[in-house]
């Protein structure tokens, strides 16, 4: 115990008096430090449990040389990483956060999802334990893992900004439920591990929006699937219609007939598309494919999967004042 003198109205004289109360400022620090402490404690045993699985990637092309993450996701040297990342790649090399450079191939590539499956020709560390982004909550922190710009072994935290999002793909089509993040994901991220507070990886960071923003697509049931495809056969394969639609605001007496207060209205169809070869025309509203009610275009396009290339199935739409059934034979869809 600190002792300290004070004057005291009793006399001139001064009395020894026991200090106890910390300062305003010292409250303050303590509190600062534990919160840092804290905040230490969650970030970094879980970034030294996943880095040792997180590569950087070397990629030599075509069209020059480029540079990315990935991470070990299973057994046999199985990687993964951002489709764009590989984009017409002629050589990968991966190298481990223990700077151990092992040669990579190619499995599988989905532009629609921007995903893409490695497998190392060589030893690998662990594969990092997938978690499941349909838990994630707005203001969850997470911690972004990768390779920016060349700095190998970089990690970044954050917390979920937003749920929910799209991201646009260079093969026309949106990727879904994309996480949201502040996390700061520059150039050389994308690819990298985006891990919850347990160490799981519920996203692929795979761009960055703007300043402050980044997104990652997530790790969930359809994502799991997609990457179980690419492993097995080396793509994905999904149908095609080829509508151009937007979602429009039915009337009463239709939405209750139907059940819903929205349709899909044909603003336009490709040409030698399915659609057009059924007598689909402008103007059409769709409100139910293969008896799964339809509202816009991501709705149609999570029905357009591989079983349904080549097989007839209905089409019902609002035209002229009555529900009509079309049929339709969606082919397969080809990705340049």
């Amino acid at each position: 115990m600190r002792v300290v003198k004070v004057a005291t109205r009793t006399g001139n004289a001064l009395r020894a008096k026991p200090h106890h109360t910390p300062t305003r400022r010292g409250n303050d620090v303590c509190m600062a430090h534990d919160i840092l402490d804290s905040y230490s404690r969650t970030v970094t045993p879980f970034t030294e449990l996943v880095s040792p699985s997180v590569v950087s990637l070397a990629v030599r092309g075509s069209r020059g040389s480029g540079a990315g993450s990935a991470s070990v996701i299973g057994d046999g040297g199985i990687m993964l990483t951002s489709a764009h990342v590989v984009a017409g790649a002629t050589s990968v090399v991966a190298t481990f956060f223990y700077a151990t450079e092992v040669a990579t191939e190619v499995v599988g590539r989905d532009l629609l999802s921007d995903l893409a499956v490695l497998r190392a020709k060589g030893p690998v560390p662990a594969p990092v334990m997938l978690g499941d982004a349909s838990l994630l909550r707005v203001g969850q922190l997470v911690v972004a893992l990768g390779n920016p710009l060349g700095l190998a072994g970089s990690v970044t935290a954050g917390i979920v900004s937003g749920l929910g999002r799209s991201l646009p793909t260079q093969a026309g089509r949106v990727i879904d439920e994309v996480i949201q993040t502040d996390a700061a994901l520059n150039p050389g991220y994308s690819g990298g591990v985006l891990a919850d507070g347990a160490g799981r990886m519920i996203g692929v960071n795979t761009a960055v929006a703007g300043v402050g923003v980044g997104l990652a697509v997530p790790i969930n049931s359809t994502t799991r699937g997609i990457l179980e495809t690419l492993t097995t056969t080396g793509r994905v394969r999904r149908a095609w219609l080829g509508i151009v639609g937007a979602e429009v605001r039915l009337a009463p007496a239709l939405a209750e007939r139907i059940g819903s207060l929205t349709g899909l209205q044909v603003a336009g169809l490709a040409e030698g598309s399915p659609a057009e070869a059924s007598g689909l025309r402008r103007g059409d509203v769709v409100v139910e494919l293969d008896h799964n009610p339809v509202v816009s275009t991501r709705a149609v396009q999570k029905l357009m999967v591989e079983n349904a290339i080549d097989r007839s199935i209905e089409i019902t739409v609002y035209r002229n004042g009555a529900l009509v059934d079309v049929v339709v034979t969606p082919r397969e869809l080809t990705v340049g």
